[in-house]
């Protein structure tokens, strides 16, 4: 088979305004970015059309290192439902520099589903990231000196709450002293860095219903607490205006096709491992208006993104998913079950029967949400068909409908099964209204608890002196009926990374508590996770160059 680069290079994109007349966007309203790329303004938004179309989101077992095939089972579903004659449009977050050149390199599908113009998308696209991090970073600015020209008038802050952000992964960055260098430079500061999608501005673009909305989420941004115990916000310094601008194409939602043309909204990009890891309400919402069926993933496993989707997003927005689609493969379930990453290309039986312990956790949990699940088996070149078979045998054991999903290697004919079987299930067994995991009346130690030992299946919770402190602070704010959002890592239920499977029993430990007030949720740091990654030894940027005729290479 090709490889994914020249699948790529081989396909003749059409010009954006024949994708958008596709699907029925005025073309006099697309803001064009070159001949493939455009902005469509959130005021296309049509609730009506919303209320009556289908949502489908597409989540996964516990990541791996190996992969699961997200992304493009999602890409593949959406094609596959225009193949059969269904009018579909998907609906995905964008890229993050760290990760592409970190480890991860481009995240646009694979094979014959891919999202293109793939280095545009993978690169700077049409600059939202970079308007966040701009918006983050002079909030801190404007903090700094407003901290800077009162430091002798009693109104200083005992504790600052806010810090600057960059889309690039540098540890060195996570912790730092800023103001060095004389009175004229500043105040000395202990503060850091986070990587821009665990930006608050970030998780606000993506839960902002419009312009209004953003100006009132900005402006509640608590920035720091004062000497008597009360929030600095935003609107306090006066600026929330000048962060909006900074916004104002950003907040519009971005229109590209795949390998087959089918119509995809891109835009916003936060981490499921640490915030809410959800493409924008505005991109849903206006694939919404304009498909009968839009297809939408939720970052990482089901434990991580279809939670805060569901607990989040689809509480903040209105929104419930008719279909929920959960992504296995033998590789990620050998992984599950024991076998050494060197040998799970290689047949296992045993393995991958041990592995089926965490897809059956998942969907368990996603039913908890009242969802249908559809699981996808997400084929692989060194599948065998007894494995394949196993698999197929388990999920009717368990009464889960299970389809193969060979969008890779055949586009959107191999994912027509997947499609039929998608349409077939909201015709018939539609997900039920969604049954949260906590109530938001709940104090905030009982919404963690009740997600940890509902969901991730942990025997215990247990709180940390500086997380007990600020969850005390929050509630006498009254901000305790705040949704919540665990930070921990992906490569497990537990916050061990290294506890494959689908462990239980273990305890949770809550080092922190951050709140987001813009946003609208309350982030929970679990275990060692960190808001700023790494580099690996070998990062994915030492294969990236720019060749002479002006391509980008080694990005994906």
């Amino acid at each position: 088979m090709k490889t994914d680069i020249e699948i790529a290079r081989e396909t003749k994109l059409k010009s954006i305004r024949e994708i958008a007349a596709r699907v029925g966007f005025p073309e006099e309203e697309l803001f064009n970015y070159g001949k493939y790329i455009a902005k469509v303004p959130y005021k296309l938004i049509d609730e009506k059309q919303v209320a009556k179309n289908h949502l489908i989101l597409v989540t996964a077992i516990t990541a791996t290192k190996a992969g699961v095939g997200k992304t493009t089972v999602s890409i593949g579903l959406g094609m596959g439902l225009n193949h059969i004659g269904k009018k579909a449009i998907i609906a995905l977050r964008e890229p993050s520099l760290g990760p592409c050149f970190g480890m991860k390199g481009g995240a646009t599908g694979g094979g014959y589903t891919q999202v293109m113009p793939a280095e545009d998308i993978n690169l700077h696209f049409t600059g939202d990231f970079h308007a966040i991090t701009s918006a983050n970073n002079l909030i801190a600015a404007l903090l700094d000196n407003y901290l800077y020209h009162n430091r002798s008038k009693q109104v200083g802050l005992k504790r600052v709450m806010w810090r600057r952000v960059l889309d690039i992964n540098d540890r060195s960055l996570r912790n730092i002293v800023s103001g060095l260098g004389g009175s004229t430079n500043g105040i000395p500061t202990e503060t850091g860095f986070d990587i821009t999608p665990a930006s608050e501005i970030m998780a606000i673009l993506c839960l902002a219903r419009n312009v209004e909305d953003l100006y009132v989420r900005i402006g509640r941004i608590v920035l720091g607490v004062r000497y008597d115990d009360t929030p600095l916000t935003v609107n306090d310094l006066g600026m929330t205006g000048a962060i909006v601008a900074l916004l104002k194409d950003a907040i519009n939602p971005n229109l590209v096709q795949t390998t087959d043309h089918t119509p995809v909204i891109v835009h916003g990009g936060p981490f499921a491992n640490i915030a809410h890891g959800c493409n924008s309400v505005i991109a849903t919402k206006m694939a919404m208006s304009y498909a009968d069926y839009t297809v939408t993933e939720a970052g990482f496993g089901a434990d991580l993104g279809a939670e805060k989707f569901l607990d989040i997003k689809c509480r903040q927005a209105g929104l419930k998913p008719d279909l929920t689609v959960l992504v296995a493969s033998t590789l990620a379930l050998k992984m599950h079950g024991g076998v050494p990453e060197t040998e799970i290309k290689l047949p296992n039986a045993e393995g991958l029967k041990q592995g089926f312990a965490n897809l059956d956790r998942h969907v368990a949990n996603l039913k908890k949400f009242g969802q249908t699940v559809l699981v996808c088996f997400n084929r692989f070149a060194s599948d065998t068909d007894e494995e394949i078979d196993l698999v197929l045998k388990h999920c009717e054991e368990m009464g889960v409908r299970c389809v193969i999903n060979n969008a890779y290697v055949e586009g959107a004919a191999g994912a027509a099964d997947l499609a039929r079987a998608a349409v077939e299930l909201i015709e018939t067994q539609p997900s039920e209204p969604v049954k949260y995991a906590y109530e938001l009346e709940d104090s905030i130690k009982e919404k963690i608890t009740k997600v940890a030992k509902s969901i991730y299946g942990a025997g215990s919770v247990v709180f940390g002196p500086k997380a007990k402190k600020q969850i005390d602070l929050l509630e006498k704010w009254g901000m305790g009926n705040l949704p919540v959002c665990i930070a921990k890592t992906q490569y497990s239920f537990s916050a061990d990374a290294k506890r494959y499977g689908a462990v239980e029993g273990f305890e949770i430990n809550i080092k922190d508590i951050e709140l987001n007030a813009g946003s609208g949720f309350i982030v929970a740091l679990a275990g060692d996770i960190m808001r700023m990654p790494g580099l690996s030894k070998t990062p994915q940027a030492g294969n990236i160059y720019l060749a002479e005729d002006g391509t980008v290479e080694g990005l994906i």
